[in-house]
């Protein structure tokens, strides 16, 4: 399977998976729905993990780690992630992995289990409703987007074109829109758990807002 084959935000994978034992990957970032994970794999639970997911169905999750490292363990990790697949994995010579992997659908963890030989967790699906949200919401999350990205590409931050067009569907564009915001891991955890696509049209307008009132004060400060 390739990139191209994998579902977008609009056409997430139903599979009930959500529910159940996953593999977990707790990572720096946020992944969302749709979004697309390139991954490095190198550390030995991590490469078991890996393994294992490949002679099973190809499922892991995705969390944030709030406080500590990826390598190691000991780190603090979030409780609302996302379910991954793995949708090409390249294997090198010394045993390390590289992966590609998209985002599937929200997950709740219900309780971490040992570490052994690498994270997992119980974990449950979390249902996405939609809730239509105010006329021109959406409209005003794209002005703000676009803005984001002209000043972020105008200070020679990475950032995709400000060209961007999102989908008239409010809950694909909030989620388009959260892929390639110039914001955070925390407001993108933020912007993960919000209950509804509503509330997260609402808070990616509010976080876009006040990344372009930054952005704009570092261009002036230039």
């Amino acid at each position: 399977m390739s990139a191209s084959d994998a579902p977008g935000p609009g056409g997430l994978d139903a599979h009930p998976a959500g529910a159940g034992e996953l593999p977990m990957f707790p990572l720096g970032s946020v992944l969302f729905p749709g979004g697309l994970l390139p991954l490095h794999v190198f550390e030995p639970r991590y490469r078991a993990l890996v393994e294992r997911c490949l002679a099973a169905d190809r499922e892991l999750g995705v969390v944030l780690i709030e406080r500590g490292s990826e390598v190691g363990g000991g780190d603090v990790r979030t409780h609302v992630g996302t379910r991954a697949r793995i949708v090409d994995a390249a294997a090198t010579d010394d045993g390390r992995f590289h992966l590609l992997c998209v985002g599937l659908q929200r997950i709740a963890v219900s309780r971490w289990l040992p570490d052994d030989p690498f994270p997992r967790a119980e974990t449950v699906a979390l249902p996405d409703p939609g809730g239509e949200p105010p006329a021109g919401a959406r409209e005003a999350m794209e002005r703000l987007l676009r803005r984001a990205l002209a000043l972020s590409a105008e200070l020679g931050d990475p950032a995709a074109p400000a060209t961007v067009d999102l989908d008239p569907d409010p809950a694909v564009a909030a989620w388009q829109a959260a892929m390639v915001a110039p914001m955070g891991p925390a407001d993108a955890q933020r912007v993960l758990e919000a209950p509804s696509a509503a509330d997260r049209v609402a808070l990616l307008t509010e976080v876009l807002s006040d990344q372009v009132s930054l952005l704009a004060l570092r261009v002036a400060e230039r």
